[in-house]
């Protein structure tokens, strides 16, 4: 299989090489500015592809000592996110394959503070928008969890953790053109499930206005 050639160096890139490079050689202040950049969406990523607070910090904390300890393997010469993505992924799935993820639950029910769900913070104010956002990523959540592990995997590392296609081919070890298919597929599935979910969703509020008083 051909891997995408490494990216092209930027001054961002060239930051975080250097900081990774002073990581290695056992400076804690940039140890520390590493984990700062990277913890979060390593959380984030395992929320979203598990669906349950307590696993997910679970295996986000592992990915992180996975990541610190092989650090001396990486090829700074690539961003170090989709690294972290693939080691993330790489847990989630022994998770799944020896079957100890706890019984999933609703984002809603707990840390409600905490979770972002899949939409960036926006700290302009409208209720009614807000709203209606809210709404829709209950909505998207919830199809989310109808689809397959692959299809949703690649919806959240493209859409909402905002990989490109070739970091998610470095990611999930596969070629840019079943990126491509992938995705596109995961989008239909996504699409018809929320169409229906809508579907179902009118159905039941025309029962319910027509239900005697």
């Amino acid at each position: 299989m051909i891997l995408p050639k490494p990216a092209l160096a930027s001054p961002v890139m060239d930051a975080e090489s250097d900081l990774v490079r002073r990581a290695c050689s056992g400076d804690l202040m940039a140890q520390e500015e590493l984990a700062l950049r990277h913890r979060r969406s390593a959380y984030l990523l395992a929320l979203q592809l598990l669906g349950n607070v307590d696993d997910a910090m679970d295996v986000a904390q592992d990915a992180m000592l996975r990541f610190f300890s092989n650090l001396h393997r990486f090829d700074t010469r690539r961003p170090v996110r989709p690294w972290l993505c693939q080691i993330v992924r790489n847990r989630v799935l022994d998770l799944h394959r020896h079957r100890k993820i706890r019984n999933h639950e609703s984002l809603d029910a707990r840390d409600a503070e905490d979770n972002p769900r899949f939409e960036p913070i926006d700290e302009s104010i409208d209720l009614e928008r807000d709203a209606a956002r809210a709404e829709l990523r209950t909505r998207i959540w919830r199809a989310l969890e109808k689809l397959s592990h692959n299809q949703r995997e690649i919806l959240v590392l493209r859409d909402y953790q905002d990989l490109s296609y070739a970091e998610i081919a470095e990611t999930l070890s596969i070629p840019l053109g079943t990126v491509m298919s992938r995705l596109h597929g995961a989008r239909k599935s996504l699409r018809r499930v929320l169409q229906e979910d809508s579907s179902s969703s009118t159905r039941a509020g025309a029962g319910r206005s027509g239900a005697p008083q």
